[in-house]
């Protein structure tokens, strides 16, 4: 039998169970977005919880876990690895690790939603950062935010050098995409309909720093949705052109700051193949000097691979 680790992600979106071998390699996994009714722009933490709960029977079943030897069990427990992140999803996934854990009679391990990101995003990527330290920009629908990362036994420490001040990349993803009539999650939806683009109308960004704000361009995408008078092709190549350039202004600004030129983009809205194409083309040129390094699509978004990851880190250095 494979020795796995058990990874648990119950997120604000998605249901998410993944075993992966000592070596790294996923031997099976299990993901199941939750269900939004069409024109929400999400869930409430108590109907997310009760999705959580009927999924994971029928998602463990998928993964056949008497078949294999489940050396521990990790689970993500908050939103980012800091005293005050709380939500009540993240408690579903939790309390199945510690259930497994008693009835299995193996460790399990706690870990944050953000450095699952993260761990997924470094070995899902082509290429992972080289150094010990890098900047990782998480993007998606419940954070926007800079982070100075350093790799550590139990995961990755953390500081936030910058981000959004209101609206996360995601939501205005979402919010202009449920506008314009597409399905929640919007992300993938916009990206199509922006391919049908001119490129004929933009917003401007708002970057103070490192700091970024989106409110104002909302209100003024959601003014053009209301007037008719925009196709709704250039209003979701704006909001991704938007994206794209306020993304550029900071993360120049970081390097110019001193702070490390390699940088890892990781979220759901990191998928997005117009604003990684942009990012690659202004912040690769000589005269910036970055490298910039992307999650695997099928792991930008939310799921349970990096947890599993980061429970093997912390088995390991256990049992040392």
């Amino acid at each position: 039998m494979e020795k796995v680790v058990l990874g648990i992600d119950t997120s604000n979106y998605r249901t998410s169970l993944c075993l992966v071998r000592e070596d790294g390699v996923i031997a099976a996994e299990a993901r199941r977005l939750l269900r939004v009714k069409e024109g929400e722009r999400g869930l409430q933490q108590s109907e997310a919880v009760f999705q959580h709960v009927l999924n994971l029977p029928a998602l463990s079943d998928q993964l056949r876990l008497p078949d294999r030897q489940i050396a521990a069990v990790c689970a993500s427990t908050k939103p980012r690895p800091a005293e005050e992140s709380y939500m009540p999803v993240f408690k579903v996934g939790e309390g199945l690790a510690k259930c497994l854990s008693i009835y299995l009679g193996v460790p399990y391990y706690l870990t944050s939603h953000q450095e699952g990101h993260i761990a997924a995003g470094e070995h899902s990527a082509s290429e992972r950062p080289q150094s010990e330290r890098f900047v990782a920009v998480h993007l998606s629908g419940g954070t926007s935010e800079v982070l100075a990362c350093v790799r550590v036994d139990s995961g990755y420490r953390i500081e936030k050098i910058g981000g959004s001040i209101d609206l996360y990349a995601g939501q205005l993803i979402d919010r202009v995409g449920v506008a314009l009539g597409l399905p929640f999650p919007a992300g993938p939806y916009l990206e199509e309909l922006a391919r049908e683009a001119n490129g004929t109308f933009r917003v401007s960004s708002a970057v103070d720093g490192l700091s970024f704000s989106l409110s104002g361009p909302e209100s003024a995408l959601m003014r053009a949705i209301a007037s008719g008078a925009v196709p709704a092709a250039e209003i979701a190549r704006a909001a991704e052109q938007c994206l794209a350039n306020t993304l550029e202004k900071v993360l120049r600004r970081a390097v110019e700051q001193g702070w490390s030129r390699e940088i890892l983009l990781v979220g759901g809205v990191a998928a997005n193949q117009y604003i990684r194409s942009r990012l690659i083309q202004r912040l690769e040129h000589r005269a910036v000097g970055a490298k910039l390094y992307f999650s695997d699509p099928a792991y930008a978004g939310d799921n349970a691979y990096g947890v599993a990851l980061l429970g093997w880190k912390m088995h390991k250095n256990r049992t040392l």
